[in-house]
């Protein structure tokens, strides 16, 4: 039930290097099929069937200049680091750093079939009230192993360094949205300022995930409660969990959220039974044993963040690096999540 369709005109694999690739790298061959799947905002994502196979590819945006937000390479190392402590990632079975090949890094790795939820439910999936409650602890206690997992001996440690992670990410996704910026933005712009002056003591660092939620994760189609797989480690890192919680906080879209935040509700987060978020941060509190007191911050620095990573995208669009439809309204969604933002901070909310 991980949906596919046709590629989009711009983003198309060319079909003959990839499968003498193929040929050379794993030894199959025969008849190729190459569909996309729709739904992500960042690195592109494609479905490669042959031999009766079924694989997946990624590789970075077209027209992408942010080459430390789209490194392949990386990727592909941090699941296979991960996978023997954490079996809940697709294996890699194959990298490519040579641009000639597709004309980008591109990695593949085997399809966990499941169902992944997103704003609107795939065809044939129901959720009653009981099961999304279930569904969003399992979450968010998922959440919570992963940030508990040990970081020495699985060599996971390697990935990031820890010390000064807030305040660096804070600087960091600031000069992102400088280097993106289209339109005046005065409150997400006001949120980044604030956020760099009220940094929090670092309480740890864990294995952090930092795009955790709904679309990234494979459901078992059995069981809507039981994960099969966590997808999408581009920006994973070691460094502040409750960073991590925030940005998945900055994309639960509640019922009473307004309705220019719809854009970024990547899952049933607003249905009946699910959980707000401040009963999410509670759960995580719970299960992880963290002090959680500075919520509003995380969650004020998660909306900056994935404001930012739509400006990027947006800023691709009016350059003409993308064609894709989406991207051009995404403008009043960035705007409203940089007023929440500054709410979340002002009144110490989420």
């Amino acid at each position: 039930m991980n949906e596919s369709v046709a590629q989009r005109p711009g983003e198309e694999i060319d079909a003959a290097a990839l499968a003498a690739f193929l040929r050379a790298e794993l030894g199959l061959g025969g008849e190729l099929s190459i569909r996309q799947f729709p739904a992500g905002f960042s690195n592109l994502t494609y479905e490669v069937t042959l031999q009766d196979r079924k694989l997946v590819l990624r590789r970075p945006p077209v027209g992408s200049t942010v080459k430390s937000a789209h490194d392949m390479g990386r990727e592909a190392r941090v699941l296979r680091r991960l996978r023997p402590v954490y079996p809940l990632v697709p294996a890699v079975v194959a990298t490519c750093d040579d641009p000639a090949v597709l004309g980008a890094p591109f990695y593949l790795m085997e399809l966990v079939e499941g169902v992944i939820l997103r704003a609107r439910l795939p065809a044939g999936v129901t959720l009653d009230p009981a099961t999304g409650r279930r569904l969003a602890e399992g979450l968010i206690d998922n959440l919570a192993a992963l940030h508990a997992l040990e970081l020495e001996a699985s060599g996971l440690a390697e990935l990031g360094h820890p010390e000064g992670y807030v305040a660096r990410q804070v600087k960091g996704w600031a000069a992102r949205y400088g280097a993106a910026r289209t339109d005046a933005l005065p409150e997400l712009e006001w949120a980044f300022a604030e956020l760099a002056l009220r940094v929090p003591p670092e309480r740890g660092a864990a294995l952090v995930h930092n795009d955790y939620k709904h679309d990234n994760v494979v459901l078992d189609p059995d069981d809507l409660t039981r994960i099969r797989a966590v997808l999408d480690w581009e920006m994973a890192t070691v460094g502040d969990p409750l960073l991590d919680l925030g940005t998945t906080l900055g994309y639960w879209v509640e019922a009473g959220d307004p309705e220019e935040m719809r854009g970024f509700r990547f899952g049933p987060t607003d249905g009946e039974g699910q959980p707000t978020r401040a009963e999410l941060v509670a759960r995580y509190a719970a299960t992880s044993g963290r002090d959680v007191s500075d919520a509003p911050y995380y969650y004020a620095f998660g909306l900056c963040k994935i404001a930012v990573i739509a400006q990027q995208i947006y800023y691709r669009f009016t350059q003409g690096l993308t064609r894709d439809p989406r991207f051009g309204r995404l403008q009043p969604a960035i705007r409203a999540l940089g007023v929440r933002a500054e709410s979340a901070l002002r009144h110490s909310s989420i």
